[in-house]
C-alpha cells in the first residue's frame, strides 16, 4: 500500500509528472511486490524560491529541476528490495528522459494500523490482520 508524493518544480509539464508516476509504480510493483492496484500518487507543485537543494551532496544535481519522490508504505522490505527500487526508479526516469541526478528518493514505512481507506477503520482490522 504505496502512497506517492512526487515534488516538483512548478515547471514541469504534467505529463512528464504522471510519467513519473507511472514509472514509480511499475519500479514500487517490480521489486516490492506491490500490488498493482495500489496505486495512489499526488504531485506537489513548488516554486524555485520555495525550496533549497545542495547542489552536490552526495552527487551533483541541478537544484532548478530537482524532484523529490516520497514514498510511504508498509514496512518489511529488505535493503536489497529498497536497493533495487531506488536503482530501478533511476533507471525508469533515464528512460523518460529525466535526468536521474535530479532525483531525491525517501521511504516512509508504517504498519497495516496507520491506514485507513473506508468508514470500516484501518486496514488492518478490515483484513483482520
Amino acid at each position: 500500500m504505496p502512497f506517492n508524493k512526487l515534488h516538483v518544480p512548478r515547471s514541469l509539464a504534467p505529463e512528464t509528472c504522471q510519467q513519473i508516476n507511472r514509472n514509480l509504480h511499475a519500479a514500487l510493483v517490480e521489486t516490492c511486490a506491490v500490488n498493482p492496484d495500489d496505486d495512489f500518487c499526488i504531485t506537489c507543485r513548488y516554486d524555485p524560491e520555495d525550496m533549497a537543494f545542495h547542489p552536490t551532496f552526495l552527487g551533483p544535481r541541478d537544484p532548478a529541476a530537482t524532484i523529490v519522490i516520497e514514498i510511504a508504505l508498509l514496512g518489511g522490505r529488505t535493503d536489497a528490495q529498497k536497493e533495487a527500487l531506488y536503482a530501478d526508479i533511476r533507471a525508469r526516469l533515464g528512460s523518460i528522459g529525466f535526468p536521474p541526478e535530479n532525483a531525491i528518493i525517501f521511504l516512509i514505512e508504517n504498519a497495516a494500523i496507520d491506514w485507513s481507506f473506508g468508514p470500516q477503520g484501518s486496514v488492518k482490522t478490515v483484513l483482520g490482520l
